[in-house]
């Protein structure tokens, strides 16, 4: 399993490609409501904790794309990989997050359809990991409707923004399951 940290993925609708150090001003201008960062690890409507961040994508410890729209080369979001299992040929997708506009809108089906791809179809995935603050009913809803198993959730997991303890909660999808999830999905 190896990632190529200059890969582009992309459909009729979106380009997902790597982050870049210039990307990071349009990006932030993105993250102004700081109500939007409540179920996540970083305020990013705060530069400093924005820089923080994105810290591990610019040291390629993550594989943090920025989200594009086709026609008029808007940037929208970001997504990941992370996590990275050689051994156990192991990938978490996640730190996915959009523009307010652009959240509800589909595009983060089919952000999770190009990284699904990916990961089982050219880097020979068995695990893809997503997790998520158990009280985030909406990043729950999503990743349900595309087919991943809940699977437990982890109590005082991770450190949230303003100093809360979230709980985890785990959802996977297996190699096995892909072809299955794939044809519900019609990807």
């Amino acid at each position: 399993m190896q990632i190529d940290f200059n890969l582009i993925l992309q459909n009729k609708t979106i380009i997902l490609r790597p982050i870049k150090d210039s990307d990071l001003e349009n990006l932030h201008q993105l993250t102004a409501d700081s109500n939007a960062w409540k179920f996540y690890t970083h305020d990013l409507s705060d530069f400093e904790e924005f820089k923080d961040w994105v810290k591990p994508a610019l040291k390629k410890d993550r594989f943090q794309f920025v989200i594009l729209l086709k026609e008029n080369n808007e940037i929208v979001g970001s997504s990941a990989f992370g996590n990275f299992s050689v051994r156990d040929r192991r990938i978490e997708i996640g730190w996915t997050w959009f523009a307010k506009k652009h959240q509800g809108t589909g595009i983060n089906s089919q952000v999770k359809q190009l990284m699904l791809e990916y990961a089982f179809e050219k880097l020979y995935i068995e695990r893809v990991e997503f997790k998520t603050d158990v009280l985030n009913a909406q990043a729950r809803a999503s990743l349900k409707n595309i087919g991943a198993i809940e699977e437990g959730v982890l109590r005082s997991h991770t450190l949230m923004a303003k100093s809360r303890r979230r709980d985890t909660i785990y959802y996977s999808i297996l190699k096995s399951e892909w072809n299955h999830i794939k044809r519900e999905n019609e990807w």
